[in-house]
């Protein structure tokens, strides 16, 4: 069975589709209450979020986009120091999408939900024209997340001299995995699409000292430190050798001539913490699930001039220096 504009019209079709599709697998005591809004418990401090997901193809090796919109979402929130809780659901569906995929999509939704520890509280699906290929879904998410006003502030303005930076694993699976679909190349890789819960409870548990942290998607490694140089007036070195890539991603680089430090991850995030507490991050990080790839790549260092260098320097396994800047152009292809 597929779509049919019928499905966007708001009458026994489109309740259909939200009653054996949506609810059935978002089902809480929230959203079954199937209000225009919803009305959830909340905190004194929240951290929002917004995003829309595109990405082609739909489902990919390691995962698909409803995995993916979760994973974008809850770990944006996350990299605030918030505790993820409660997510939308926006689903503009394409005239012709068959509906057995749609199902898979969001039935993948729900258990990423679940695993991530949030709720999907509220939603809205409209369907348009089919605009002549391949039927496809968008999916926007808004997210909020809690924050314990107890915690310190992070952020990447908040970067200081000697802090380390530990990158949560290797680096670029999810832009090889939808390049090689896209490009019909056979390989063995897989997005590494994730929430990094774990990871961050753990370190934050522990009382780690944490300065800042972001999520590795579209820029890469190489512009999400761009910004954090630029936003606290601090120099980054990078050591290439302690860079983590899996080999299958490095051969599928060395054959189209991409670099590792400039494509994107969807269950990665680059942490900065305090020197003193660099050991003991990387063990809990190398612990937590999703993070046993975990490695510290570089060290900040920031004068107290405003005319402070606000670069990043990768150190080369030839014992050279390269500046490495902020990805200009379209990082092909479109990955979230």
């Amino acid at each position: 069975m597929k779509i049919t504009m019928a499905h966007g019209s708001g009458g026994e079709s489109t309740s259909a589709l939200i009653r054996d599709i949506f609810s059935k697998h978002f089902k809480n005591e929230i959203l079954d209450k199937m209000e225009d809004s919803a009305v959830v418990e909340g905190s004194s401090k929240i951290a929002v979020t917004t995003d829309s997901f595109v990405v082609t193809p739909i489902v990919f090796p390691g995962g698909d986009i409803g995995r993916l919109a979760v994973c974008g979402t809850v770990n944006d929130l996350l990299m605030s120091g918030a505790v993820p809780k409660y997510i939308t659901c926006g689903a503009v569906l394409e005239e012709g999408l068959d509906i057995e995929l749609l199902d898979r999509v969001i039935s993948s939704m729900a258990q990423t939900a679940a695993e991530a520890g949030v709720m999907i509280v509220t939603g809205d699906t409209k369907v348009i024209e089919n605009r002549g290929d391949e039927p496809g879904l968008i999916i926007n998410t808004s997210g909020i997340g809690f924050i314990d006003e107890k915690n310190d502030a992070i952020g990447p303005y908040n970067l200081g001299d000697g802090d380390k930076l530990i990158i949560t694993g290797n680096l670029g699976d999810h832009h090889a995995a939808i390049l090689g679909c896209r490009m019909g190349i056979e390989n063995n890789i897989k997005s590494d699409c994730a929430p990094l819960g774990d990871i961050v409870s753990n370190l934050q548990k522990d009382g780690i000292g944490i300065s800042a942290m972001r999520d590795v998607t579209r820029g890469g490694l190489g512009t999400v430190l761009n910004e954090f140089a630029t936003a606290s007036k601090c120099r980054i070195e990078l050591f290439e050798e302690e860079l983590p890539v899996d080999k299958s991603v490095r051969e599928f680089c060395g054959l189209l001539g991409l670099d590792p430090i400039y494509m994107g991850n969807e269950g990665k995030a680059i942490i900065c913490v305090r020197s003193e507490d660099a050991d003991r991050a990387l063990s809990i990080i190398r612990s937590s699930k999703y993070g046993e790839n975990a490695a510290v790549i570089g060290t900040v260092y920031k004068e107290s001039s405003d005319s402070a260098d606000s670069s990043v320097i990768l150190n080369t396994k030839l014992g050279g220096k390269r500046v490495v800047g902020l990805m200009y152009g379209e990082g092909l292809p479109r990955i979230c």
